[in-house]
């Protein structure tokens, strides 16, 4: 059974941040805040987790569209291509922040998503998923959780979110009540930035 770890965004417990850096770090999987809705992560360097996400998700992986979470914008040369002036300064305005950029991706991708040719990189602006990853070393791999619910498509209290997934995850974060608008996704591979979802992100900065 998960495990259910409290943590104040305001303020990260050093302690409980990295009771759960080392659940990722033994290949474990948790569900955690972000600046929008929920989300499934696990450490982007092991295999074994990333297929447990897919199976979870009932994808395969090298079909997954997966985001990359990321502390900042230092991690985007590890896993993109060398990116123009202009769509730097427009990750630079936006990040932190609601956004998914999609951007093409390096051959330094893990070798489950060597396939594909772009990667979606997000930022959000929650101290508690920031701290996982700062205290990690690495990007995690993140997936919205979805809800059965017809009328809210995301779940967004953490006590039902552990009632529902404790038996598949191995850690869900109490960061408080998530929100049930996921990011806004933002295509960057290309010559225009192309708006893929509208979400809680404001689509018009572009």
């Amino acid at each position: 059974m998960a495990q259910f770890i409290k943590i104040y965004p305001e303020n990260p417990n050093e302690r409980e941040i990295e009771k759960v850096v080392k659940i990722l770090r033994n290949g474990g999987i948790i569900i955690y805040p972000t600046d929008t809705v929920y989300g499934l992560g696990c450490d982007i360097t092991n295999s074994k987790a990333l297929e447990r996400i897919a199976r979870i998700k009932g994808i395969k992986l090298d079909k997954a569209n997966f985001s990359f979470v990321c502390s900042d914008l230092s991690n985007l040369s590890d896993y993109v291509k060398q990116i123009d002036t202009s769509t730097f300064k427009i990750l630079k305005r936006s990040l932190p922040g609601p956004y998914t950029f999609i951007l093409p991706g390096n051959n330094n991708l893990p070798k489950e998503f060597k396939k594909k040719n772009t990667v979606g990189i997000r930022v959000p602006d929650n101290n508690i998923a920031l701290d996982i990853v700062r205290a990690l070393g690495n990007p995690i791999v993140s997936t919205s959780i979805h809800d059965e619910d017809e009328i809210l498509e995301y779940s967004t209290d953490p006590e039902l979110i552990f009632e529902k997934w404790q038996n598949q995850v191995d850690a869900v974060i109490d960061g408080g009540y998530g929100d049930n608008v996921a990011s806004t996704i933002i295509d960057l591979s290309g010559d225009e930035p192309i708006v893929v979802r509208e979400g809680k992100g404001d689509p018009a900065i572009f």
